[in-house]
C-alpha cells in the first residue's frame, strides 16, 4: 500500500472519463493493492471518499467511508464501500442542497442539488454484485464520487457562485446553519 499522489483542479485527468474494469482485471493482485493505496490515500487525507480519477488513474472505482471524520463531522457515517463500475439511478427527482468541497478542489465549498434517494448497482471489489439503496446525506456523497469517473468536479454542479466559500469562511458562516440542515435530512430520509 502507498499514499498515492492527489490530483488537483485543472489537471486534464479529472476531466476524462474513467473507463470500465473488466473483472479479469480487478481480481488481479495488483489492482486490489492500488484499490488498497486508494484506501489508505482517503484515509490519510480524511476524505469522506475517493475516485481513481483522484490518483490519476482514469478507472471505474471509488471508496467510501465516513467514520467520525474531522473534516465533516456532521456527515453519518459511512462504512467503507468500494463500487466498480458504479450505476446510480435517481428513484426520485427530489433534491437536496449539499454544501460540499473536495480533496481535488482544496479549500473550496460550495451547495450543490443532490438527489436524495439512489438505487446504486455496482461490483464490489471482488467482483461481487451490489444493489442497494443510499438516501439522503449518504446519497449526496455517492454521486459526487461517482461524477468523478465521468470528469465532473462539485464545482460544475454548483448553481450559484454565490455559495462558494473557504473552508474557513464555511466554519465561520454557514456550518452551523448547515449541520441543522443536514439533521433534518437525516431525520426526514435517514443517512
Amino acid at each position: 500500500m502507498a499514499i498515492l499522489k492527489v490530483a488537483q483542479i485543472g489537471h486534464p485527468i479529472l476531466r476524462q472519463q474513467a473507463r470500465t474494469v473488466p473483472l479479469e482485471e480487478l481480481r488481479t493482485p495488483g489492482f486490489q493493492a492500488f484499490i488498497d493505496s486508494m484506501i489508505e490515500t482517503m484515509r490519510d487525507a480524511a476524505g469522506a471518499g475517493l475516485a481513481a480519477t483522484q490518483v490519476h488513474e482514469p478507472v471505474q472505482v471509488c471508496v467510501m467511508e465516513v467514520k467520525d471524520n474531522p473534516r465533516y463531522p456532521y456527515k453519518p457515517n459511512i462504512p467503507l464501500t468500494i463500487l466498480v463500475n458504479p450505476v446510480l439511478t435517481p428513484l426520485s427527482e427530489t433534491k437536496f442542497e449539499n454544501f460540499e468541497g473536495c480533496l481535488s478542489v482544496p479549500d473550496l465549498r460550495g451547495i450543490v442539488r443532490r438527489h436524495v434517494e439512489l438505487r446504486v448497482q455496482a461490483l464490489d471489489r471482488l467482483g461481487e454484485p451490489i444493489d442497494r439503496i443510499v438516501r439522503g446525506i449518504t446519497a449526496g456523497t455517492f454521486q459526487h464520487e461517482c461524477d468523478h469517473l465521468q470528469g465532473t468536479l462539485f464545482i460544475d454542479r454548483v448553481e450559484d457562485p454565490r455559495t462558494l466559500c473557504t473552508w474557513k469562511e464555511f466554519a465561520r458562516q454557514h456550518e452551523a446553519r448547515f449541520r441543522e440542515h443536514v439533521k433534518e435530512i437525516v431525520e426526514h430520509y435517514g443517512s
